[in-house]
């Protein structure tokens, strides 16, 4: 029974932690570098822009630099923060703010009018630049009617911001501005109908975005594949053969279920051995090297003649030294199996060796490409 502390009986507390922010997934070196980033480039900007400044009442330093330097030195990749972003976005809000003075009468009116029109012109000339709402803001309080504020300090402070981000990131192996990777057209395109039907602005590049989804299911299929065992993938609906199977008969098994490899049983189900189409190759003493045709032909010639001499078996043929992995195995273990032994398929087997059922390189493929199970942390359903 839940208790009174129980988060399902209050709702008003699931409301409540809700609001409390996610940790920033960045260690201490990333923070220093963004803390002296912001420092030096503010103190860049201030230093020179005062020491240009003239006589006059207007500030050389806008307080709106702060918010523009939060984006440029700690997230350089994010589109708000793209020189166009910085210097096109304060500027041309600035210059909202000082119309708004001259045709609004009303400060609260002006003031509004001033963040909500600098918005749509962002938005109108790809200038989104959250600080810039800062700027119209900052200009219709402080009622400023020179449009020349907007170059003077304005324009001149982003300018000065942005060079300081690119020599800093630069210096600190970070990319700025963002220079846009080239991406394949099926993938931009279903990138490009997945932010359509989202409907709503990014704090992140494409790039970036397109970065973290591959990495994120990268590392579910490591996941995926540290927590599968054997037993969770294998195909249990086996065809068999015994050690006295005619080799006719396993020929025909082979072409009626287009399979590529026949495990070799005994009565009691143990794995004796397997046999596949190479090993007919190698009884009909076909070249490797000859044509794929040439192959054909001379393995059904040789059918052909076994079905009417001796009788042949698949004991004859067989080979009998076959790699098997245990059915609690974990999954990633069989992974250099495959991929560097030239292993196509594993049987899988319990204790005794009895033979449980059979991991190809499809079965593994398919299982990580199964949709993971939220409910059972992530992990993909096991194979029928």
């Amino acid at each position: 029974m839940p208790t009174s502390s129980d988060p399902q009986r209050h709702p008003a507390l699931q409301w409540l932690q809700a609001l409390r922010p996610q940790p920033l997934a960045i260690d201490w070196r990333e923070r220093l570098r963004v803390v002296a980033g912001a420092t030096l480039g503010i103190l860049l900007t201030a230093w020179l822009c005062h020491a240009l400044a003239g006589p006059g009442p207007l500030p050389w330093l806008v307080a709106p630099m702060g918010a523009s330097a939060v984006l440029v030195f700690a997230v350089p990749n994010s589109p708000l923060a793209q020189p166009w972003a910085v210097v096109a976005g304060n500027s041309l809000s600035a210059l909202v703010g000082v119309a708004c003075v001259h045709w609004v009468a009303a400060p609260e009116w002006a003031a509004a009018a001033a963040v909500g029109g600098a918005i749509a012109l962002m938005i109108a000339t790809r200038s989104l630049h959250p600080p810039g709402g800062a700027s119209a803001l900052l200009v219709a309080l402080s009622g400023v009617r020179d449009p020349m504020f907007a170059l003077h300090p304005v324009l001149l402070n982003s300018l000065l911001l942005v060079l300081a981000g690119i020599a800093y990131n630069h210096a600190t192996r970070r990319p700025y501005p963002h220079r846009p990777a080239p991406a394949a057209p099926a993938a931009e395109h279903d990138l490009d109908e997945v932010l359509a039907r989202y409907n709503q602005v990014l704090d992140i590049g494409r790039d970036e975005l397109r970065a973290l989804i591959e990495d994120t299911q990268l590392q579910g299929y490591q996941r995926r594949l540290a927590d599968l065992r054997c037993g969770d993938i294998m195909s249990r609906q086996l065809i068999t053969v015994t050690h006295s199977t005619p080799l006719q008969q396993a020929w025909q098994l082979f072409r009626a279920h287009k399979i590529k490899a026949l495990p070799v049983v005994d009565a009691n189900g143990e794995i004796l051995g397997i046999v596949t189409p190479a090993d007919f190759m190698r009884a009909a003493e076909v070249s490797p090297e000859a044509s794929f045709d040439t192959r054909l032909r001379a393995l059904r010639d040789w059918a052909l003649r076994s079905g009417t001499g001796k009788q042949e078996l698949v004991g004859h043929i067989m080979t009998r030294s076959v790699r098997v992995a245990q059915v609690d195995r974990h999954l990633a273990e069989l992974i250099p199996m495959f991929g560097s032994t030239g292993h196509h398929h594993i049987p899988i087997v319990g204790p005794g060796k009895k033979l449980l059922g059979m991991i190809t390189q499809s079965d593994v493929v398919a299982a990580l490409s199964r949709p993971a199970n939220p409910a059972d942390g992530g992990r993909a359903p096991p194979s029928p």
